[in-house]
């Protein structure tokens, strides 16, 4: 009886704690289906569904030239992430030296140096290299900083999920590195491929600070940069209903892409970071 009062406590808390976190977003929700005008009680959940705001939204933040620029920047860093850290981490995983140990604390040693420290030498580095494109400088930023996080989880999850007698046979047949690499070991990292893809690409999607830095121009605009438009100020308040339908259109093509990949994504984060 007792472990049971237990359960029943710990699980009211859990749905406790659950509901807080959704009211700002279901608050935020109801307010976006509202007309740009309607500022009653945002308490009053869901007394109006209007498509007003969204489709203001829509228009005003160009999304269309907005949702492209933000595929650029998210897709190119997250392949050149997952491709050159599966392929460090592969020797890094096989390979039991102090070179090799040396060179995993190198690269992690990236997850608690924060770019930010050294943005101005780095934003006068990337002047004077005259990039062709504004989408370079934070596509490189987005890799530098992605690589050390992504070769742990990876380097984890070959050690303690992928076996090394798959590649026996390999061996034995004479197949070089490489070939074992692409043939044997990277199709199983599916799982850590999925959480590296997500927990990067969210970011990246989401990242503010480096697109500001290095994107001026409204061509190459990112949906997060495009958002800007919906502050207001003191002559302008802010439309707050069309801002919280700018950020549902903005957050729309994450929640599609995690809730097709949240069961590869939950194995690949847990198995990767925590036995690894």
């Amino acid at each position: 009886m007792k472990n049971k009062s237990i359960k029943i406590i710990i699980h009211v808390a859990i749905t406790l704690i659950l509901a807080i976190n959704l009211l700002p977003l279901v608050i935020a929700l109801s307010s976006s289906f509202r007309k740009v005008n309607n500022m009653t009680n945002p308490l009053k959940l869901f007394d109006e569904f209007s498509l007003e705001s969204y489709m203001i939204a829509f228009e005003k933040m160009n999304f269309l030239q907005a949702f492209w620029n933000s595929i650029i920047l998210t897709t190119i860093p997250v392949i050149v992430v997952v491709i050159f850290s599966a392929m460090a981490a592969y020797p890094l995983a096989r390979i039991n030296n102090k070179l090799s140990k040396f060179l995993f604390f190198f690269f992690i040693c990236g997850l608690v140096v924060p770019s930010q420290m050294v943005i101005i030498p780095i934003v006068q580095t990337m002047s004077s290299l005259n990039l062709p494109s504004p989408h370079l400088p934070p596509i490189l930023m987005f890799i530098t900083n992605s690589i050390p996080f992504a070769l742990f989880l990876f380097t984890g999850f070959i050690r303690s999920s992928v076996p090394i007698e798959l590649e026996e046979s390999a061996i034995i047949d004479g197949a070089g590195v490489f070939r074992r690499f692409w043939s044997i070991v990277f199709p199983l990292l599916i799982p850590v491929t999925v959480a590296v893809v997500i927990t990067q690409g969210v970011w990246i999607w989401n990242d503010y600070f480096y697109n500001m830095i290095f994107i001026s121009s409204s061509e190459y605009t990112p949906l997060p940069l495009a958002m800007l438009g919906f502050m207001g100020d003191q002559t302008n308040p802010t439309a707050w209903n069309v801002l919280f339908a700018a950020c549902f259109l903005a957050s729309l093509p994450l929640l599609i892409i995690f809730a097709f990949l949240q069961k590869f994504f939950i194995s690949g984060l847990t198995v990767g970071s925590v036995k690894g």
